[in-house]
């Protein structure tokens, strides 16, 4: 038989000379010691004819390397239908639209805010209809911030984990917070409930963040949040804290000193994970006023400030890896199955732009069931690779399907990719770098 590249390859080189290999197909990724590397680049530019070696096995057995008559093209077409699967499903819940925070960067109003009880009765009937039909349940609490509504999390979280369990779903649990209120205590209740992984965010130095991340009465919030994060970490139970630094030309000197102080309190502790994202224009009404960075500057320092981090001590996002994997990087709103319920009751694709008719894409009724608007729905979940040629012919293609941000497709009508297929060689030898360090 004979064995060419596969065509979702890609190849970095450390600074030692090693060889980082990946796959966007299988999601393999591996490190390739100095004394194989010849023999692996021979076999991943000019394939293999006849018998495998145990060197070239190994690329076969991970992707790398494909039988002469495979075709991948067709491969990734069905993968992409594994995303219209009905037995998996994703809800965004806006427990409540108000917010404590004022951020200089924040796209929304506020102008709804806890949900009623009309609204919270229609979610759980929602859920508890799909429930039976479910493999897996993802549920992600979002805001505003989720936590001044924590008793509708507990109220709604309860009851899923008893369906869970009565329908044997696998189901996970996730939140998104400003972290002001995520004390010790609230932070058990979160894990007692189900939600093991939270997003925080920590835009640089205390005299950084207070300037960008202010309580709605103008009060400073750095300090309550890293006392709670700190607080947090004497917990013995498995949780993960992505803590996210956005960043813009503001805050951009700012960030590698502000890295190394939080090597200080977190490095070692791979439950603290760091992720680095640019600011944006997400919808709101300073858009206009926001100092973002330009695209290169932007791609740049995301992986100079994850490898500084890295080489602290620090843990890397468990994200970023799981943007490599097969259908990894499709954002949320792409998939059919993902919706975002507001605290109103109105029912979104995408956590951003809310006020954008074309993300009105339905309402859940008090019954639990949703009205839906299937021709919106349609430009979310068919604007990526069934359209463009270039997506379809992309070594990445597996991994984001063309559709890593429909919303951005839809605004700008260009291709959306991801900060890891821009820079897959850097990203590579940030990935090498982390196990060199573990």
């Amino acid at each position: 038989m004979n064995w060419v590249p596969s065509r979702f390859n890609a190849i970095a080189e450390t600074e030692e000379g090693e060889l980082v290999v990946y796959n966007s197909y299988t999601g393999a990724i591996g490190t390739v010691a100095l004394e194989e590397k010849q023999a692996v680049l021979a076999a991943l530019r000019k394939g293999v004819r006849g018998e495998l070696g145990e060197v070239e096995q190994t690329l076969v057995d991970c992707g790398f390397l494909v039988p002469e008559q495979t075709d991948e093209k067709r491969r990734a077409q069905f993968l992409h239908q594994t995303l219209h699967r009905t037995d998996t499903m994703h809800v965004i819940i806006l427990p409540t639209e108000a917010c404590n925070f004022r951020c200089t960067y924040c796209y929304q109003d506020f102008a709804h805010g806890k949900m009623s009880r009309e609204i919270v009765d229609g979610v759980k009937q929602f859920l508890h209809k799909k429930m039976p039909k479910l493999e897996h349940l993802t549920v992600s609490w979002f805001g505003g911030e989720p936590l001044l509504a924590l008793d509708v999390i507990k109220d709604i979280s309860g009851e899923i984990i008893e369906w869970a369990v009565a329908y044997g779903v696998t189901y996970q649990a996730e939140i998104s917070t400003n972290g002001y209120y995520l004390s010790k205590e609230t932070m058990r209740t979160l894990l007692a409930y189900g939600v093991n992984r939270v997003m925080v965010t920590l835009d640089g130095t205390k005299e950084v963040h207070d300037t960008r991340r202010i309580l709605a009465t103008g009060g400073p919030t750095y300090e309550t949040i890293l006392h709670n994060l700190r607080a947090i970490q004497t917990l013995a139970e498995p949780f993960e804290i992505y803590i996210r630094v956005n960043f813009d030309e503001d805050n951009l000197a700012q960030i590698p000193p502000f890295l190394t102080e939080l090597s200080h309190y977190f490095a070692g502790d791979a439950r603290f994970q760091l992720f680095c994202r640019p600011v944006g224009k997400w919808g709101g009404k300073n858009d206009d006023l926001l100092p973002i960075c330009d695209h290169r500057t932007a791609e740049r320092k995301i992986w100079e400030f994850t490898e500084q981090g890295i080489k602290q001590g620090l843990a890397m996002s468990a994200v970023i890896e799981s943007m490599l994997m097969p259908s990894g990087a499709v954002c949320y709103a792409a998939k059919p199955h993902s919706f975002v319920i507001g605290a109103n009751g109105r029912v979104y694709k995408c956590t951003c732009f809310l006020n954008e008719e074309y993300n009105h894409v339905g309402w859940l009724q008090a019954d639990g069931t949703m009205a839906l608007d299937y021709d919106k729905l349609a430009l979310w979940v068919t604007s990526g690779e069934e359209q463009d040629e270039t997506c379809q012919a992309c070594f990445f293609r597996p991994a984001c399907q063309g559709n890593h941000c429909p919303q951005y497709r839809l605004r700008k009508k260009e291709r959306p990719c991801p900060y890891e297929k821009r820079k897959i060689k850097q990203v590579l030898r940030t990935i090498a770098q982390k196990e060199v360090n573990q």
